[in-house]
């Protein structure tokens, strides 16, 4: 009995010893300089057990035993690992520079590469960007942090569109840029920017490893992914703002409209309708009235690990965002869901997935037209009540009470998407990589808006006598299939060869269903669905469409460099795409980089100055296969038109062919070419990037070019065939230069400075003189052109040199009768620039540009101890913009601008009289085009990070809160509310018909790590 005793007591302390654990701590610093690492991490090795490193370098780790491996990794260093002696409670390490992993991967598509080693335009936007600038969509942390690349909104109001635009506007239809997000096909509208790893910018030929979709350039989205042994993470960041209109525009008070009123009828001999103004006052000012105060927010919480084998990342996030017009009635909810998951399955395979899960909710009022909500508040009299509608008819047939029409505004957006890849890595010797990647892509939305019983007034577009309901479903699919192998290899240990060749399978496929109910049981959007409407209509009340386009590609790529410093790679693709007729279908885009790393040679490799040097270039063929994307093949028509038939007597609606097939339509081509240099100084605290670079778009697909009406172009539901039919060019010049240096321990500065400059012209059109777009005032021509020798959509009116001082003026200068009515003192005086003695039509010209000459981005990073401090600005120079929001009726409200017009020889020669009879002064004319030059502060951001000794006791490796302002004032001339603001249109682009502005944004928000 004893013996057992004594065997039990052996065994209890023999356990206990084995399992008696205790705390390490200690400091990790960089071996060259001596500085604290904050964020390296710190695991037992073969468990999740660890931390990560504070602000000061500093770590405790618990329940570590003796004789524990204690495995330190941070990026651009070596790992170091260290074993756990007996009762060792401190070590400190000292991590050393990996000199192969301090240069920067770069993702380029189908493979990774060294920044040293590339040969192409490539930017790269890094997680710590985004998080600086933490963007409300992806989108915006592009502007003015990556050269070459222009971002404009279409509108302020939340959940609109962006525009991205790669060196330029080059093709008349098509001009975004390749999105793919961890390889597939993508769309940047729906991912939560958190998500985010980083993003890589293929700008030249480099991009042509993606032929077929390459020519707008390429953006590589890369989300986020756990880290092998590393320690599980999880971490929330969240805020809450406010949000405010950056802009108002200084409009007439009713007293000074009465006046102006009052002048323009005195002008054209009729009573005044307003005899006492003093009794008028300052009004309603309806732009108060319809912009609110609305509130932002935003949740994120990620979680991220990984062992030796395995690597994890889940991510959730939820965005509400209210307008600041409209407020909920303009509002965009945004939720997702996100995984990605690396396995070592053996030494062999290794498979990844990953997938996010998006769903959108979007409400949206009328905007950026004729009859629009803002157009309506710049529009109105200050005259009119609050609750006031026209029912005098005074205003025209488009400006209501812009309230009414929020309060009478309803519809609904909604949006499912899942997106992802799942793949799989096979490495049979350590040279040689297949891979074999699945892409998918599934949507589902559906939309619904009704149109309640109302009347604004007499003969008011608005005006509904019936009740309808429009409701559709939307299904978007496609998915992409890649299968290639990667060998990579050292010979002699100077020729290093890198090769790529494989294949991609790409298929869209989708269908859409519209349908219109009349008759909503009470007139209410609780019962706005087409199942519960009572009424008919004797039109076409529903239409679907179907699309599916399937895409072949094979491509190969040759990578190889001599002695590290001479570089040349070559690249080929070959695309078939069922857009073009079978014998179109098939395009071929090769390309060829080259460069030379001078820092490797012998006279530069001691340089105290040149921490690196590298002279590159590239020329390639790249493709596009879009022109419109309601268009989904070129070659063939498909039954979609309208046409009326007699049968039996009787007129009897029915179908018809629609667009005209073109069978010989094919590929647009984009030759690009490119010279850079990159350079690095003083130990590589200054970053230099310049590039040349020319693009020749050729064989533009265009639609829309006259042919004879014999093919039945003009029925209803029909058009123009595509064919291919002009070329532009793009060419300019970029330069980046970023600078960093730490001060101490304490003080850390960076500062960024980014420019892109452009020139763009049509060379060539075929089939018509010029293409037509945008859309000016009401009934007059429409203002942009695609035209050989210009810009791509410059706007074409007629030049002016002044206003008419006298009578005697008048009669010295060519007739003007021809654009509406005789000129009279106080008129605009146009320019007779064909010199036949006559204004007319002949004597328009090119009378602005919207494509700015320039785009800018000066960026500043400051950190104080736990301080830190980050401003981002942007500009744009030389871009023009058309004022379309003022309606050109006698009893509409006006401009502050129009209190300095013309009333009498020498008062103005810029604003012309005001009057109620017939002018020229509506003509499309630089009257109408404005310098919409800017510079926006789009970002200042001021955060603390709280003490480590504060946060130990809660179990906290960092806590950081900040404030900041996003859009807090923009720098400009132009009157209107944001010169930044696009339709994304190349043809009708840059015309303002009164903006939704892009709202001044007050943040809130803390960074949350344990």
């Amino acid at each position: 009995m004893n013996k057992i005793l004594v065997l039990i007591l052996f065994c209890i302390g023999t356990f206990s010893l084995q399992a008696q654990t205790f705390s390490v701590s200690g400091m990790v610093d960089e071996a060259d300089t001596g500085l604290p690492l904050p964020g390296v991490n710190i695991i037992v090795k073969n468990t999740s057990n660890g931390v990560v490193t504070d602000f000061d370098g500093n770590y405790i780790i618990n329940e570590v035993s003796a004789g524990d491996v204690l495995v330190f990794s941070y990026v651009g260093f070596l790992p170091q690992e260290v074993s756990v002696g007996e009762n060792q409670t401190e070590i400190n390490v000292s991590l050393k520079t990996d000199a192969a992993a301090l240069d920067e991967v770069v993702v380029i598509g189908y493979g990774t590469q060294q920044r040293k080693d590339i040969t192409g335009a490539v930017s790269v936007v890094s997680n710590e960007t985004i998080e600086e600038l933490n963007p409300i969509k992806i989108e915006q942390a592009l502007q003015g942090t990556a050269a070459g690349v222009n971002v404009t909104p279409s509108s302020g109001a939340p959940g609109a569109g962006i525009n991205v635009n790669i060196r330029g506007i080059a093709s008349n239809s098509e001009n975004g840029p390749l999105i793919l997000i961890d390889g597939y096909q993508g769309d940047l509208n729906t991912i939560n920017p958190n998500d985010i790893e980083s993003i890589s910018i293929l700008k030249d030929a480099q991009a042509a490893i993606y032929g077929i979709a390459g020519a707008n350039g390429v953006v590589l989205v890369t989300t986020k992914s756990g880290k092998k042994n590393t320690a599980p993470s999880i971490q929330y960041d969240a805020y809450i703002g406010m949000q405010e209109t950056s802009r108002k525009l200084p409009l007439l008070n009713a007293t000074e409209y009465g006046l102006l009123l009052n002048e323009s009828y005195a002008n054209n001999g009729q009573a005044l309708p307003y005899p006492n103004v003093s009794e008028l006052g300052r009004g309603t000012n309806f732009q108060d009235e319809v912009f609110d105060t609305s509130p932002i927010m935003s949740h994120n919480l990620t979680l991220n690990g990984g062992s030796e084998k395995v690597t994890y990342s889940f991510g959730v996030s939820h965005l509400d965002q209210e307008g600041i017009i409209g407020a909920e009635k303009s509002d965009f909810q945004r939720s997702t869901a996100r995984f990605n998951i690396g396995v070592d399955i053996s030494d062999e395979f290794t498979f990844t997935a990953n997938s996010i899960y998006t769903n959108l909710n979007r409400r949206s009022i009328n905007e950026n037209g004729l009859g629009s909500v803002l157009f309506n508040a710049l529009n109105i009299p200050p005259t009119f009540g609050r609750d006031q509608e026209d029912l005098e008819g005074r205003l025209g047939n488009e400006i209501i009470n812009p309230l009414s029409q929020v309060e009478n505004t309803f519809n609904d957006y909604n949006l499912n998407k899942f997106n992802g890849s799942f793949s799989l890595d096979y490495t049979p010797i350590e040279e040689l990589t297949f891979t074999s990647r699945i892409g998918y892509s599934l949507a589902n939305s559906k939309g619904k808006d009704f149109a309640p019983i109302i009347d604004y007034g007499p003969g008011k577009v608005f005006n509904n006598v019936r009740s309808t309901v429009n409701q559709n479903r939307i299904n978007d699919n496609s998915y992409t299939y890649d299968l290639f192998g990667t060998y990579e290899n050292t010979f002699n240990d100077i020729h290093h060869l890198t090769g790529t060749a494989g294949m991609t399978v790409i298929r869209d496929w989708g269908d859409g269903l519209y349908a219109t109910g009349y008759d909503v049981p009470n007139n209410s959007w609780d019962f706005a669905d087409i199942s519960l409407t009572t009424g008919t209509n004797d039109g076409l009340n529903n239409s679907a469409y179907k699309y599916d386009i399937r895409k072949l590609s094979f491509f190969g790529r040759l990578q190889y460099d001599f002695q590290g410093k001479y570089l040349v790679s070559g690249m080929f693709r070959r695309d078939a795409s069922t857009r073009f007729g079978p014998g179109n279908r098939v395009g071929y885009f090769p390309s060829a980089t080259a460069g030379w790393i001078l820092s490797e040679e012998d006279f530069l490799e001691d340089s105290n100055v040149i921490s690196f040097l590298k002279l590159r270039g590239s020329f390639g063929i790249l493709g596009n296969d879009i022109a419109d994307r309601e268009v989904n093949q070129f070659y063939r028509s498909l039954l979609d038109g309208e046409a009326t038939y007699v049968l039996g007597g009787e007129l009897v609606n029915g179908t018809a062919s629609g667009r005209i097939a073109n069978p010989a339509s094919g590929w647009e081509q984009a030759e690009k070419s490119n010279v850079g240099i990159d350079l690095r100084l003083l130990n590589n605290r200054i970053d230099i990037t310049a590039d040349v670079f020319r693009e020749d778009r050729k064989d533009l697909l265009v639609a829309g070019i006259p042919v004879s009406g014999i093919f039945g172009g003009g029925a209803p539901g029909s058009g123009a065939p595509t064919i291919n039919a002009g070329t532009t060019r793009n060419e300019g010049f970029e330069f980046a230069i970023n600078y960093k240096e730490n001060f101490g321990d304490d003080i850390r500065v960076g500062i960024g400075y980014n420019a892109t400059f452009l020139r763009n012209e049509v060379t060539e059109v075929n089939g018509t003189e010029f293409l037509l777009g945008g859309q000016f005032g009401v009934g007059q021509p429409q203002p942009s052109r695609f035209q050989e020798g210009f810009p791509i959509g410059y706007f074409y009116g007629y030049e002016t040199d002044g206003i008419f001082q006298n009578q005697a003026e008048v009669d010295a200068h060519p007739s003007q009768e021809t654009l509406g009515a005789a000129a009279s003192p106080g008129d605009i005086r146009y320019v007779d620039t064909n010199g036949d003695g006559v204004i007319n039509v002949d004597d328009r010209t090119n009378i602005g540009d919207p494509i700015p000459t320039a785009t800018m981005g000066i960026n500043l990073n400051f950190n104080y101890k736990n301080f830190d401090f980050t401003a981002y600005t942007y500009a744009s120079l030389g871009n023009d913009m058309v004022r379309n929001y003022e309606r050109n009726q006698p009893n509409v409200n006006r401009h502050a601008y129009y209190l300095e017009r013309w009333t009498g020889p020498g008062t103005s020669n810029e604003v012309p009289r005001v009057t109620t009879g017939a002018t020229s002064n509506v003509a499309f004319s630089e009257f109408y085009v404005e310098d919409a030059s800017y510079a926006r502060i789009q970002n200042v951001q001021l955060g603390y990070s709280l003490p480590e000794t504060f946060l130990d006791r809660a179990g906290i490796n960092r806590l950081r809160i900040y404030a900041s302002v996003q859009n807090l004032y923009t720098f400009t001339n132009y009157k209107g509310f944001d010169p930044s603001a696009s339709t994304g249109e190349a043809i009708g682009g840059g015309i303002d018909y009164g903006f939704y502005p892009v709202p001044r944004i007050f943040l809130a928000g803390l960074n949350l790590n344990f």
